[in-house]
């Protein structure tokens, strides 16, 4: 019997099914996608662990001979042992060790240990490859984010979408309450009635949820393709992404969907099925609407079909707040997502077009190796396709100012006085500060001197001689003022440096000047400490007291400048070259302006594509309810509409009244989402100190307007759709239908 009437009820109500079947498609799809994206971060970060630090998930040091390494190939849960040549010294032996049971690593690892006589403390394991299996051990203090995450991201939206959804389901079962309260009345049970609507609620759902994962599993293919293309594999540090699946998550997606649905569903049944038999046929299941509550505006506007849709509309809120978060939360992430990126945009110009234009083409860093000790200097400086290349290196010292060698600007907006604690220490005849060095090599340091007007020579140091203006919090524009009196040689013609961490060391240095000019590095000084004094002396210099100074930075850094308006691949060609005079000889690293001006590019497109993704699917999910609402609420409303056709609404009006809800539907996010977008912009534009003619110009006002365009446009439509069943109602059938069957 009840097989039969809910077979009736789907096929005679298409409308009210089909807004459940929308919302199980948005369901199964969401879940899908974020299942799928999940999976595929997961095997990422997989390989990614494996290709830097290999794949072993435990290692164990010591002296071991060929019995004893056969001994662990032989454990019952090894599946592979490696020696590793570059894990240790020559002294010691590094085995790799790999499990079958993962799990087991823990437990296995020190028996393995024990039988071959090495020492427990040389155990290492690896907690980052072992945490993507979660498996876990109290010594690893390590956040492992990437599965909480997931969780809890998962729990977020399962309980959004029950949120959502369930009101579908609502919708759908409160029209009939009139209907089950006849059936409560000549004997069917509440579990009776719960039982109706849930199988309802699965025979709809079941080709939805098939069809929303298979979509969500194309879908997070298709995202995972996109990153490849937009980011492609020129990154540093990253690897083409293949994109997989596992049918393990295919089912998990199947159940959490089934869950969600099953919980949607479930709860407005409950509901439905508490309630007296009285209680129920009272019910008429006619949308209630609360005419003492007027719309004033609307009237003035549309005049009676205005305060018609209002009234309307006060009736469905609750139906339609869902609705509403959603196109609000939808506008203003995507609002804020292409204002934010075009901030991002104009930043990422300055920082590599603007700024650097002039300055550096290709950076290279030789690892491990002192400036002293490089010996390609002249061979690198000899290739004909660079304009410039500056061999050089940092280390830290430190410097005592005095009240007196203080700058008469830097004492007017309070010298040190506002200096935090860990970069200036008071000391007994003056201050501490922090004395960067970059040291340069001769060539360079040479050219430096000639560039600032002072007499080339090597036995000297030149001083930054300025300090920002630590009051203006303009970090963009910036106000510079000598940070000490001197202007050249003279009284304070040398500096005594300190080692940093034991001041007790010092270097006693002549200093050839004090200039505002720095020389063309990458290097930006003072931008976390105000307060540096930065000295860039000779590689000849620094070979003198190197000794009573320290603090080196392990690496050397090469800065080259190509010819003016060279291309991408000219850039190429001469990275190319430097890179094969080096890579014998030194371990090195390698930039491109240009090019990692075009990842950072393909990045922020990618972010994009990404965030817009998530933005457009809260879009769907707003639309999809506000269809559910508006086509689920015309059976409800029926007698509503009868009425008004009755007393003379033409169907002309009645179609300006759809219109008029329609319009405040899809204007409300947009009216109360953009005073916020504004406002959140207003404050990137303070916090970024971008100017805003600037930020003006390049705007993302298409992006944005289509955006609300298409989100109107789809209101419109549910509408439309909805209009179309109203068209068809029957004034008499409807009037003398007393149970709205």
């Amino acid at each position: 019997m009840w097989k039969e009437y809910s077979a009736d009820y789907m096929k005679n109500n298409r409308s009210s099914s089909l807004s459940v079947r929308i919302a199980a498609f948005i369901s199964a799809l969401l879940l899908s996608l974020l299942c799928g994206l999940f999976y595929n971060a997961w095997k990422y970060e997989v390989e990614r662990i494996k290709q830097e630090e290999g794949g072993w998930h435990s290692r164990i040091f010591g002296e071991f001979a060929e019995e004893d390494i056969e001994t662990v190939k032989n454990f019952a849960n090894v599946k592979d042992v490696a020696v590793n040549e570059k894990g240790a010294d020559s002294a010691e032996t590094v085995l790799d060790i790999y499990f079958d049971d993962i799990g087991s690593v823990f437990s296995d690892t020190p028996r393995i240990v024990r039988r071959t006589g090495a020492v427990p403390e040389k155990i290492v394991y690896h907690y980052e490859l072992l945490a993507m299996y979660l498996v876990r051990d109290s010594s690893d203090q390590a956040p492992r984010l990437l599965f909480p995450m997931f969780i809890l991201i998962t729990l977020a939206a399962s309980f959004s979408l029950i949120v959502i959804i369930h009101n579908s389901f609502a919708v759908s079962m409160n029209a009939r309450i009139h209907q089950f309260g006849i059936f409560s009345s000549i004997g069917a049970t509440p579990r009776q009635i719960r039982t109706c609507l849930l199988q309802e609620a699965a025979a709809l759902s079941a080709v939805p949820i098939i069809v929303g994962n298979l979509s969500g599993i194309a879908g997070s293919m298709g995202l995972i393709q996109l990153s490849n293309i937009l980011l492609e594999s020129d990154i540093p540090g990253r690897h083409e992404a293949v994109p997989g699946y596992h049918p393990l998550v295919l089912v998990l997606t199947l159940l959490m969907s089934v869950l969600t649905l099953w919980i949607s569903a479930w709860l407005p049944a409950r509901k439905l099925s508490k309630l007296t038999p009285l209680e129920a046929i009272r019910d008429t299941g006619e949308l209630q609407l609360k005419r003492r509550k007027n719309s004033p505006f609307l009237s003035m506007l549309f005049g009676v079909e205005g305060e018609l849709a209002g009234n309307a509309l006060k009736a469905q809120r609750k139906a339609l707040r869902t609705a509403s978060l959603s196109l609000i939360s939808a506008f203003m992430a995507f609002a804020v997502m292409q204002c934010f990126f075009a901030l991002s945009g104009i930043s990422t110009r300055e920082t590599y077009f603007e700024r650097y234009q002039g300055v550096w083409d290709v950076m290279v860093t030789v690892k491990d190796t002192a400036v002293e000790a490089f010996e390609e200097t002249d061979r690198i400086q000899g290739i004909n396709a660079l304009e410039s290349a500056i061999i050089y290196q940092k280390a830290m010292a430190k410097r005592i100012i005095t009240e007196e060698e203080m700058s008469e600007d830097m004492k007017s907006f309070g010298g040190f006085s506002l200096a935090p604690g860990n970069y200036v220490t008071r000391m007994d005849g003056g201050f501490l500060v922090d004395a960067p060095i970059i040291i340069l090599d001769d060539n360079s340091f040479l050219a430096y001197c000639e560039q600032i007007e002072v007499t080339p020579q090597l036995g000297g140091a030149v001083v930054l001689n300025q300090i920002r203006d630590v009051t203006n919090p303009d970090f963009r524009h910036p106000d510079f003022m000598p940070y000490i009196k001197a202007t050249g040689s003279g009284e304070n013609a040398a500096s005594i440096l300190r080692q940093s961490g034991n001041e007790e060391m010092t270097a006693e240095i002549p200093v050839l000047a004090y200039t505002g000019k720095v020389p063309v590095l990458r290097e930006e000084y003072a931008t976390l400490n105000y307060y540096e004094l930065v000295h860039f002396i000779p590689v000849s210099l620094w070979k003198e007291i190197k000794g009573q100074i320290g603090g080196v930075e392990e690496d050397s850094y090469i800065r080259i400048q190509g010819k003016e308006n060279a291309s991408l691949e000219e850039l190429n060609r001469l990275q190319d070259e430097i890179c094969q005079i080096l890579s014998g000889k030194y371990t090195i690293e390698s930039e491109n302006r240009i090019q990692e001006c075009e990842t950072n590019d393909k990045q922020i497109q990618g972010m994009m594509a990404i965030y817009g993704g998530f933005c457009i699917l809260l879009a769907i999910i707003g639309i999809g309810n506000v269809l559910e609402s508006t086509l689920g609420f015309v059976r409800q409303r029926k007698r509503e509409f009868a009425r008004y056709m009755s007393i003379g609404l033409t169907p002309r009006e009645l179609k300006k009244m759809f219109c008029t809800e329609a319009l405040v539907v899809a204007g409300k996010p947009i009216l109360t989402g953009l005073p916020l977008v504004i406002l959140v912009t207003w404050y990137m534009l303070k916090a970024s100190f971008v100017e805003m003619g600037e930020f003006m110009s390049e705007a993302p006002f298409v992006p944005i307007l289509l955006f609300i365009l298409a989100v109107q446009g789809s209101v419109a439509l549910a509408y439309y759709f909805a209009w179309r069943n109203v068209r068809k109602i029957s004034l008499a059938e409807v009037l003398k239908d007393d149970t709205m069957m």
